[in-house]
Formats: C-alpha cells, sequence, structure tokens
C-alpha cells in the first residue's frame, strides 16, 4: 500500500498543484502526503502511523495546518477536470462517529449529532452525470437533506445543467422553486401518499441517480471516512475534500 497510494504518476501530477497552492516543496513533502493519505485510507490513530513517513506529530502538524489554510479543499477543486454538468445528482450518508471523535466543544457545532443509536455525521454531496464529485458539505447525523440542498446547490456552477436527480427526502416547494429559477429541472418524485402526480418525472435518468449511491460506496473504502475519528468537522471535512481530490487525481 504504502509504493501504490502515491506513486510515481500520481505524484507528478499532484507535486505542482501543491506548489502552486504555495505549499512549501521540503524533501519529506511527498513522505508526509503520503502519510496523511495512509492515515485516511486505514483511519489509524495518528501516533501509529507507520515510521517510514516520518514523526507523526510532523505529519499531523502539516494536515492540520493545511486543513487551516483549505489547502485540501483547493486541491480537490483543481483537480476537477471537464465534469458533465448536463444533469446532477444529489444525496447524503450517515457516517458514525466513534466514541474517540467526541468530547470537545459542542458536538452540535462540530458536527455531530447524539441519539440513542450513537453520535453521527452526515456528507452531503452533488455529482455529475459521471458519479464525478463536484462539492459537499458536512453536517451533523440529525440535519435533513433538505436543510442543506440550497446550500449545496449555491457551491456549483448551474448554467449548464437541465436536472437535478434527488430522492423523495428532497421535497419542498422552496427548494423546486430555487431550481426553477436557475432553470434546472427538479427531477424529484413526489411521496407515495401524496395527491400529486408524477408526470414531471423523466425516470430514465432517475434510474441513473445510482451514480451518487456509487460515489459514496467508493469513499466508504477509506476507513478514515466510513466512520468518523476526527474530533473537529474541518479535519473531518479535509478528510473528506482529500478522498475527493484523490478519487479526481487516479482518473
Amino acid at each position: 500500500m504504502l509504493q501504490t497510494l502515491l506513486n510515481d504518476k500520481l505524484w507528478l501530477k499532484l507535486k505542482p498543484i501543491l506548489l502552486d497552492l504555495n505549499i512549501y516543496d521540503k524533501p519529506n513533502l511527498r513522505n508526509i502526503f503520503t502519510g496523511i493519505l495512509y492515515r485516511l485510507k486505514t483511519g489509524c490513530p495518528w501516533r501509529y502511523l507507520p515510521e517510514c513517513f516520518g514523526k507523526y506529530n510532523t505529519v499531523f502538524k502539516a494536515f492540520r495546518r493545511w486543513t487551516k489554510l483549505d489547502k485540501f479543499t483547493k486541491i480537490f477543486k483543481q483537480l476537477i477536470k471537464d465534469p458533465d454538468m448536463e444533469w446532477l445528482s444529489i444525496d447524503g450518508t450517515h457516517i458514525r462517529a466513534h466514541q474517540s471523535s467526541a468530547g470537545i466543544g459542542n458536538p452540535k457545532s462540530e458536527a455531530i449529532a447524539k441519539s440513542a443509536g450513537g453520535n453521527s455525521t452526515k456528507i452531503h454531496m452533488i455529482v455529475d452525470a459521471h458519479g464525478n464529485r463536484l462539492d459537499f458539505l458536512v453536517s451533523d447525523g440529525a440535519t435533513h437533506d433538505v436543510k442543506v440542498a440550497p446550500e449545496l446547490i449555491k457551491k456549483v456552477e448551474l448554467k449548464e445543467t437541465k436536472i437535478l436527480n434527488a430522492d423523495r427526502g428532497y421535497i419542498s416547494e422552496d427548494f423546486k422553486m430555487s431550481l426553477l429559477k436557475n432553470e434546472v429541472h427538479p427531477n424529484i418524485p413526489n411521496r407515495k401518499n401524496s395527491l400529486k402526480d408524477n408526470r414531471h418525472m423523466d425516470w430514465h435518468i432517475y434510474k441513473a441517480r445510482h451514480v451518487v449511491e456509487n460515489m459514496f460506496a467508493t469513499l466508504k473504502h477509506f476507513r478514515g471516512l466510513a466512520t468518523r475519528y476526527d474530533k473537529l468537522k474541518s479535519s473531518y471535512s479535509s478528510n473528506v475534500a482529500l478522498a475527493c481530490a484523490y478519487v479526481w487525481l487516479k482518473l
């Protein structure tokens, strides 16, 4: 894994982006970045990072420094190339928050919801027609999808978009109207007990909504995402951005 996480081909593609973001080209830069990826992939505590990446505290401090400067989101954005914006899909997924992620400040402010079923976080994602990640938001696990949707949609340029796919969790007249104002057709089915019919639906495109489910399945191969171990929302958001960037990097 240590050799394949960030091989020469991927590093040659990534390094110019890091330098463009004013990340200093230290001799151990590749080791540090690979160490951050390793921790994301395995979900291990920072102090258990293999010695081949250098001192774990050095890797952790670099991660926190780049998180505060929003570097991982900027890397993710720079790696997005030629997305198919004709129709988009939006959805959210629940993430179990490990007990080690609790215990700092107000859980709500760090996007952790407490319930009888345990602590949880939610990732809200929007993808293009091929399921490639465009943007995301992190909220606590109790937040309803449709409450986050308007803010998530604002993060994406909709000039080329004709249709937005979403499940019944996104039924909201206000949300539909905001899409129509941007000349985007809301391909969202009504509830089964609704008096309204579904004549507005393009079921052929709606069936392709599985691309967003496949995307979440891919992201959950990163154990540091599939279970949340980070105490801070900013750290977990950086890991989501890094996972999205890594998938784009390998395309």
